[in-house]
């Protein structure tokens, strides 16, 4: 796992592999949610105001992916600690609220944050069905605001395109949110 991403999309990246538990307490790897015609790993937590302001969106997105055959992973690598709103107990009400439909994975050691070079919550990582990256950019224009109907859904886009041709879009605006609470 000693591969770090960059901010530019760099084919050369394939997804790192990982064990972490879910919030059902049973654990899970890259190949266990890994689609068809690509995967999406997201870095998220439970308290950060910027994945507050998309969890809406976010649920809704998801499930269109996994309805096209995408497989759908959120992880959450936070400092416990210091930051007790996300611990494992408050991911599950977490999830529950949101209605998740996708593992919510607690990454209690930092190290699958780390190989993947994420920095931000939300961060988003969208890989072909070669495990190549393809993606990383934010959920849609809205950043955490509300969306309307100028939003342009960017993440669902990209994760089409790469479903249906293997690359992502050329363009991708970078996420913005908290950055990962790292110990």
């Amino acid at each position: 796992m000693s591969l770090i991403y960059t901010p530019e999309k760099d084919e050369s990246f394939y997804a790192p592999d990982f064990s972490l538990k879910n919030i059902d307490g049973r654990f899970v790897s890259f190949a266990d949610i890994r689609g068809e015609k690509g995967t999406l790993v997201m870095f998220i937590c439970n308290h950060c105001p910027y994945v507050r302001g998309i969890t809406d969106r976010l649920a809704k997105t998801m499930k269109l992916l996994q309805d096209m055959n995408i497989g759908v992973v959120a992880i959450m690598a936070n400092d416990i600690d210091n930051y007790s709103e996300d611990s494992f107990e408050n991911m599950k009400i977490f999830a529950q609220e949101n209605n998740f439909t996708f593992p919510y994975l607690i990454d209690e050691t930092q190290e699958t944050a780390r190989a993947y070079g994420a920095v931000c919550t939300p961060d988003f990582f969208g890989f072909n069905k070669d495990n190549q990256l393809q993606y990383r950019g934010r959920l849609d224009s809205s950043g955490k605001d509300i969306a309307d109907n100028n939003t342009k859904p960017e993440l669902l886009e990209a994760m089409t395109l790469i479903a249906k041709t293997g690359i992502g879009s050329v363009k991708q605006t970078p996420s913005v949110g908290c950055s990962i609470k790292w110990r």
